[in-house]
């Protein structure tokens, strides 16, 4: 008895440890550089050096269990002697599996955008896209956290083998679809792996977190939708992961069913696809209305059924009802013409309901579409974070994330305000809210005035930046 219970313990034992070393960094490929100059000619004056870039590769479970090799695109700041916090940029929706971040597509400029502002920057390319397998399990909560989390423990492999020095902060964000995917990542993290890693702060961006509320109802409804290709797309997703139907035809009529099955098979892209089922959908409805390519016993029996498996689906990927532990920002458009504005009301609204210390939901674009909300909502993510950044010389042993007794007085202000207990020769520099810079100068002394002349009445940035460390806040000018 007692040898069947010590075999008995070591096979648990060895089981433990293969769980908690699947996750293993492959490859790494370098993919080049960037300068900083060539950064800030693109990007703007907050890039604060280069970045090289690398596509590495490791294993992490599929959909279905089995090991799988994935991919993603790497960010490293030139910053030598400096350690350096972690942040997952997750991408927005991508048009096939070949438009990656790793192979420098797929919108994998913001993730250089961050790496310019001192991140070293993780950016999964998610199972299905890039070196992994199989469909992509587009809005699938459970996968893209796990393949995001297991890139970040590769990331922190390939810091400890390559001697780059990473401290203890993780930033979450992401766009669009990596809006969701970020939250879906920070949801896992604060709820099954907070002993690996502690969320410093995440500002998801523009994100359809209510799938089976805010998202669902917009698709039944009656509105006409330009981006119809996102139904099918979710819908293929979750019949590849919950298995609901043996074929598409049972969930869309035709002929947008073969065109579904066609995207799903690679012989098309998912703009392509778009284009195709937006004149379909003119040319036998006279407008793009989504819901007119379900089957109408589906569209009724999902109405009608709360526990129909298509809603159970889109419940199970949920990821607004929660209460986030760190400080956590929802940027949106109220305009926006292709993710609801209200994914981000709501999830505010649950959240606050939750007991979530620090919270807001903030529309930075009132009139932005959901492409002219990208840069807006990128640069308000770029401060927010900025107030939690530790850059610290490697060698050091006191951190120094923020210059911390900076004022601005009076604020709101005038004609002119005061920046009180800046450095010396700190370069101060306003900015508004799309991330144009109004006025740029040298700090020359511990009352430094700062003449507005020139600016209108509202809510701006400034940012201090200085070799003793960075600050930054706001000011109102009226």
């Amino acid at each position: 008895m007692k040898r069947l219970f010590t075999i008995t313990f070591c096979f648990a034992f060895l089981a433990m440890a293969v769980h908690l070393n699947a996750q293993q960094l492959i490859s790494s490929q370098y993919k080049g550089m960037v300068s900083q100059a060539q950064l800030a000619l693109q990007y703007g004056p907050l890039m604060q050096n280069g970045v090289r870039m690398y596509k590495i590769t490791y294993t992490t479970p599929d959909v279905f269990g089995q090991q799988d090799t994935a991919s993603g695109l790497l960010v490293v700041p030139i910053r030598p002697g400096f350690t350096l916090p972690l942040l997952c940029y997750q991408h927005g929706t991508l048009d096939g599996p070949n438009d990656a971040p790793s192979a420098l597509a797929g919108g994998y400029q913001l993730a250089l955008v961050f790496g310019g502002l001192g991140y070293v920057t993780a950016a999964p390319d998610l199972l299905g896209i890039g070196e992994s397998r199989g469909f992509h399990p587009y809005v699938h909560a459970e996968s893209t956290a796990s393949a995001s989390l297991d890139m970040l423990r590769a990331t922190k492999q390939y810091a400890a083998e390559n001697a780059l020095s990473l401290n203890n902060q993780l930033f979450i964000t992401g766009y669009s679809q990596g809006g969701y995917s970020a939250m879906a990542l920070y949801k896992d993290i604060q709820e099954n792996h907070a002993a690996e890693f502690t969320v410093t702060a995440a500002a998801p961006m523009s994100g359809p977190y209510s799938i089976s509320g805010v998202m669902r109802d917009a698709i039944l409804s009656d509105q006409v939708y330009l981006y119809p290709a996102y139904v099918p797309n979710t819908l293929l997703s979750y019949n590849y992961v919950y298995n609901l139907y043996s074929s598409t035809q049972q969930f869309l009529k035709e002929p947008y069913a073969t065109m579904a099955q066609n995207y799903f098979d690679r012989q098309i892209t998912l703009s392509q696809l778009n284009g195709m089922l937006i004149q379909q959908l003119t040319t036998d409805f006279g407008a793009s209305i989504p819901r007119n390519m379900l089957q109408d016993s589906i569209v009724a029996a999902v109405i009608a059924n709360p526990n129909h498996p298509v809603n159970v689906a889109l419940r199970d990927n949920d990821v607004h009802d929660w209460a986030p532990q760190a400080p956590t920002r929802l940027f949106y458009c109220r305009a926006d013409d292709q993710v609801n504005y209200l994914n981000s009301v709501v999830a505010d609204s649950m959240m606050q309901l939750n007991g979530a210390p620090n919270v807001q939901a903030l529309d930075v674009n009132t009139n932005a579409d959901h492409g002219g909300c990208v840069q807006p909502a990128v640069f308000n993510t770029a401060f927010f974070f900025g107030q939690y950044q530790s850059i610290t010389v490697t060698t050091s042993t006191t951190a120094t994330p923020v210059l911390e007794n900076v004022r601005l007085s009076p604020n709101p202000a005038g004609s002119v305000f005061r920046v009180e207990n800046a450095p010396i020769g700190a370069m101060l520099e306003i900015f508004d809210h799309s991330g144009r810079r109004l006025k740029s100068q040298s700090i020359q002394n511990t009352m430094q005035p700062v003449e507005t002349n020139g600016i209108s009445r509202g809510v701006y940035f400034v940012c201090i930046r200085s070799e003793q460390g960075n600050w930054y806040g706001k000011v109102l000018i009226q």
